[in-house]
């Protein structure tokens, strides 16, 4: 997930052999195909003009939700043309099993980051009684549980031969958005030579999700029962979310200052493990996606493009 604050907003997101280009109006998924051509899904999107829906805090939540049925839709799609044993699902299967995986995605992960680091900490204290007198020791010690966890996952994952092509047109959105950033021709030879770690990843904001988590749930009090702990995170969550969307703002919107900087570098680690140096055809289908969602109609496209009704 890269935005750019100066020039016309553009996210990303790396699906199955492909990338997803989300523009101000446009959505567009590049997907390679198992017989080497590509295939293009364009689609028009409107943000909410309410005011309400622009406010701090809530504009990152409403543009979350957004992004997360528009990259499993987007996922949905890239499985269904790059692998061809998957079944073509009709419409109405398709969008259920879009919320069903939301659901679940939502579910796995309140289990592995909230409730175990919660349950482990809870545990500790029985053996450590600083964890059970201090509740500042307490919250950062669950903190940093969740941090393992996190960080054991993408390391897990990062092993598997198809989360690694994933991740490394993870690389190819990156570098496509910093040619489109820094004003060059969206080409392969001008995008090969850009970083594939960038600010305003997904992988960023999901570290400054667990840091303020730590702060954020300090609130609670600290002779509260289990329930109510972990109770209150659920609850808590869209609130963390908000603030954390809004430090990634404006995390990007000063990222040449050297504090902000030094305080994003941790988030930019990470995504050496959850990037990969992309090929030439990762980066003609990145690229290839970003003039779709541009309009650059000028632009010449890659041979073989095919386009989804």
């Amino acid at each position: 997930m890269s935005e750019k604050c100066s020039k016309a907003a553009i996210g990303g997101q790396a699906v199955i052999e492909g990338v997803m280009m989300r523009a101000p109006n446009k959505l567009v998924v590049a997907v390679r195909k198992p017989d080497g051509g590509i295939i293009v899904k364009k689609d028009d999107v409107k943000l909410d003009s309410k005011p309400l829906f622009k406010k701090p805090i809530l504009r990152g939540l409403i543009a979350l939700y957004d992004s997360l049925v528009l990259g499993i839709k987007a996922l949905n799609f890239s499985a269904e043309h790059a692998m061809p044993d998957v079944d073509k699902k009709d419409g109405k299967s398709s969008k259920l099993e879009t919320y069903l995986s939301m659901i679940l995605g939502i579910g796995l992960g309140v289990a592995l980051f909230i409730y175990l680091p919660l349950f482990l900490t809870d545990a500790l204290k029985r053996f450590v009684p600083i964890i059970e007198s201090s509740f500042l020791v307490f919250n950062l010690v669950d903190g940093v549980i969740r941090v393992i966890f996190f960080l054991v996952y993408i390391f897990a994952i990062s092993r598997m031969k198809d989360i690694a092509r994933v991740f490394g047109y993870h690389g190819a959105e990156h570098k496509a958005i910093y040619t489109y950033e820094k004003g060059l021709d969206l080409t392969v030879e001008n995008a090969r030579s850009m970083s594939r770690l960038h600010p305003r990843c997904g992988t960023s904001f999901l570290l400054i999700v667990m840091i303020v988590a730590i702060l954020v749930f300090s609130l609670i009090p600290k002779d509260s029962h289990f329930i109510i702990k972990f109770g209150s995170r659920i609850v808590l969550l869209p609130i963390i979310a908000g603030i954390s969307y809004e430090v990634l703002k404006l995390s990007g919107r000063h990222a040449d200052n050297p504090i902000v900087r030094f305080l994003i570098t941790p988030g930019l680690w990470l995504q050496k493990l959850t990037t990969r140096e992309p090929d030439d055809k990762m980066l003609e289908v990145a690229l290839l996606s970003i003039k779709e969602a541009l309009g650059k109609e000028d632009a010449e496209p890659a041979q073989g493009v095919e386009y989804a009704a």
